[in-house]
Protein backbone atom coordinates (compact mmCIF):
# COMPACT_ATOMS: atom_id res chain seq x y z
CA UNK A 1 0.00 0.00 0.00
CA UNK A 2 1.21 3.71 -0.70
CA UNK A 3 1.72 5.95 1.30
CA UNK A 4 -1.38 7.29 3.07
CA UNK A 5 -2.60 10.52 2.37
CA UNK A 6 -4.05 12.91 5.53
CA UNK A 7 -7.49 13.12 3.75
CA UNK A 8 -7.57 9.15 3.62
CA UNK A 9 -7.56 9.55 7.35
CA UNK A 10 -10.25 11.73 7.25
CA UNK A 11 -12.33 10.67 4.81
CA UNK A 12 -12.06 7.02 7.17
CA UNK A 13 -13.12 8.50 10.23
CA UNK A 14 -16.29 9.92 8.18
CA UNK A 15 -16.96 6.68 6.28
CA UNK A 16 -17.21 4.96 9.83
CA UNK A 17 -20.00 7.03 11.23
CA UNK A 18 -21.70 6.55 8.35
CA UNK A 19 -21.46 3.13 8.97
CA UNK A 20 -23.09 3.16 12.00
CA UNK A 21 -25.88 5.76 11.03
CA UNK A 22 -26.60 3.05 8.34
CA UNK A 23 -26.48 0.16 11.04
CA UNK A 24 -24.09 -1.77 8.91
CA UNK A 25 -22.41 -3.19 12.63
CA UNK A 26 -20.76 -6.14 10.46
CA UNK A 27 -19.02 -3.82 7.82
CA UNK A 28 -17.93 -1.23 10.70
CA UNK A 29 -16.59 -4.33 12.99
CA UNK A 30 -14.81 -5.55 9.59
CA UNK A 31 -12.72 -2.00 10.38
CA UNK A 32 -11.13 -3.26 13.89
CA UNK A 33 -7.65 -4.69 14.28
CA UNK A 34 -8.42 -8.22 15.76
CA UNK A 35 -6.71 -6.82 18.78
CA UNK A 36 -8.65 -3.21 18.56
CA UNK A 37 -10.62 -1.71 21.37
CA UNK A 38 -13.79 0.59 21.82
CA UNK A 39 -13.07 2.89 24.69
CA UNK A 40 -15.21 4.86 26.45
CA UNK A 41 -13.75 5.95 29.55
CA UNK A 42 -15.42 6.97 32.81
CA UNK A 43 -13.47 10.00 33.92
CA UNK A 44 -12.11 13.08 31.76
CA UNK A 45 -8.81 12.94 31.12
CA UNK A 46 -8.66 9.30 32.09
CA UNK A 47 -5.63 6.98 30.94
CA UNK A 48 -6.04 3.38 31.66
CA UNK A 49 -8.69 1.65 30.42
CA UNK A 50 -7.24 -1.91 32.53
CA UNK A 51 -6.99 -0.43 36.06
CA UNK A 52 -9.75 2.46 36.24
CA UNK A 53 -13.64 1.49 35.58
CA UNK A 54 -14.36 3.01 32.14
CA UNK A 55 -18.56 2.80 30.54
CA UNK A 56 -17.26 0.58 27.94
CA UNK A 57 -13.95 -1.52 27.04
CA UNK A 58 -14.50 -3.79 24.55
CA UNK A 59 -12.45 -5.81 22.56
CA UNK A 60 -13.50 -7.36 19.28
CA UNK A 61 -14.76 -10.36 20.60
CA UNK A 62 -17.46 -8.23 23.19
CA UNK A 63 -18.24 -5.67 19.83
CA UNK A 64 -19.29 -9.23 17.82
CA UNK A 65 -21.51 -9.91 21.02
CA UNK A 66 -23.06 -6.44 20.91
CA UNK A 67 -23.69 -6.02 17.10
CA UNK A 68 -25.09 -9.93 17.24
CA UNK A 69 -27.67 -8.47 19.92
CA UNK A 70 -28.21 -5.65 17.65
CA UNK A 71 -29.02 -7.79 14.90
CA UNK A 72 -30.86 -10.37 17.20
CA UNK A 73 -35.06 -10.72 16.48
CA UNK A 74 -35.87 -11.65 20.33
CA UNK A 75 -33.46 -8.23 21.60
CA UNK A 76 -36.83 -6.55 22.78
CA UNK A 77 -34.63 -3.28 24.13
CA UNK A 78 -34.16 -3.36 20.29
CA UNK A 79 -38.30 -3.14 19.60
CA UNK A 80 -38.01 -0.72 17.76
CA UNK A 81 -34.68 -0.35 16.87
CA UNK A 82 -32.66 2.36 17.94
CA UNK A 83 -31.20 4.68 15.51
CA UNK A 84 -28.27 7.15 15.72
CA UNK A 85 -26.98 10.10 13.72
CA UNK A 86 -23.31 11.20 13.69
CA UNK A 87 -22.88 15.16 13.18
CA UNK A 88 -18.75 15.45 12.98
CA UNK A 89 -16.21 18.26 13.22
CA UNK A 90 -13.73 17.77 10.69
CA UNK A 91 -11.14 15.15 11.65
CA UNK A 92 -7.61 16.82 12.45
CA UNK A 93 -4.69 13.91 12.02
CA UNK A 94 -2.54 13.95 15.35
CA UNK A 95 0.21 12.17 14.10
CA UNK A 96 1.56 10.16 11.14
CA UNK A 97 3.97 7.22 11.53
CA UNK A 98 4.60 5.79 7.68
CA UNK A 99 7.53 3.58 9.19
CA UNK A 100 5.45 2.02 11.78
CA UNK A 101 1.67 2.22 9.37
CA UNK A 102 0.04 3.70 12.72
CA UNK A 103 -1.86 7.18 12.05
CA UNK A 104 -3.84 8.76 15.33
CA UNK A 105 -6.87 11.16 14.16
CA UNK A 106 -9.59 13.12 16.48
CA UNK A 107 -12.98 14.25 15.57
CA UNK A 108 -15.50 16.30 17.99
CA UNK A 109 -18.67 14.98 17.82
CA UNK A 110 -22.56 15.71 18.91
CA UNK A 111 -24.27 12.03 18.58
CA UNK A 112 -27.69 11.38 18.66
CA UNK A 113 -29.60 7.94 19.73
CA UNK A 114 -32.78 7.84 19.19
CA UNK A 115 -35.55 4.92 19.86
CA UNK A 116 -39.58 5.77 19.99
CA UNK A 117 -39.93 8.54 21.77
CA UNK A 118 -36.52 8.76 23.42
CA UNK A 119 -33.87 10.80 21.99
CA UNK A 120 -30.53 11.44 23.87
CA UNK A 121 -27.92 13.46 22.70
CA UNK A 122 -24.03 13.30 23.75
CA UNK A 123 -21.33 15.50 22.82
CA UNK A 124 -18.07 14.58 22.88
CA UNK A 125 -14.48 13.56 20.69
CA UNK A 126 -13.59 10.34 19.21
CA UNK A 127 -9.47 9.89 18.69
CA UNK A 128 -8.71 6.96 16.46
CA UNK A 129 -5.52 4.91 16.52
CA UNK A 130 -5.68 3.59 13.13
CA UNK A 131 -3.01 1.20 11.51
CA UNK A 132 -2.12 0.02 7.76
CA UNK A 133 -3.37 -3.32 7.69
CA UNK A 134 -3.01 -5.49 4.85
CA UNK A 135 -3.71 -2.94 2.30
CA UNK A 136 -6.04 -1.26 4.06
CA UNK A 137 -6.63 0.99 7.53
CA UNK A 138 -8.02 -0.59 10.30
CA UNK A 139 -8.95 0.50 14.09
CA UNK A 140 -6.65 -0.53 16.82
CA UNK A 141 -8.53 1.57 19.13
CA UNK A 142 -11.41 3.81 19.19
CA UNK A 143 -11.18 6.01 22.29
CA UNK A 144 -14.76 8.00 22.73
CA UNK A 145 -14.33 10.83 25.07
CA UNK A 146 -17.80 11.89 26.54
CA UNK A 147 -17.73 15.56 27.76
CA UNK A 148 -19.93 14.62 30.57
CA UNK A 149 -18.47 11.25 30.93
CA UNK A 150 -18.72 11.62 34.79
CA UNK A 151 -22.62 11.87 34.79
CA UNK A 152 -25.05 8.99 35.60
CA UNK A 153 -26.32 7.52 31.85
CA UNK A 154 -29.14 5.33 30.92
CA UNK A 155 -28.59 2.53 28.28
CA UNK A 156 -26.32 3.49 25.38
CA UNK A 157 -27.71 0.97 22.91
CA UNK A 158 -25.23 1.95 19.70
CA UNK A 159 -21.79 3.03 18.80
CA UNK A 160 -20.46 6.62 19.07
Amino acid sequence: MSEISRQALIDFVYAEARLLDEQRYEQWLDLFTEDGYYWMPLVHDQQDARLHASLMHEDKLLLRIRVERLAGRRTFSQQPKSRSHHLLQQPTVESMDEEKGEYTVRCAFHYTETRGDNQDIYVGWNTYTLVRQDDALKIRLKRVDLLNCDAPFGNIQLFM
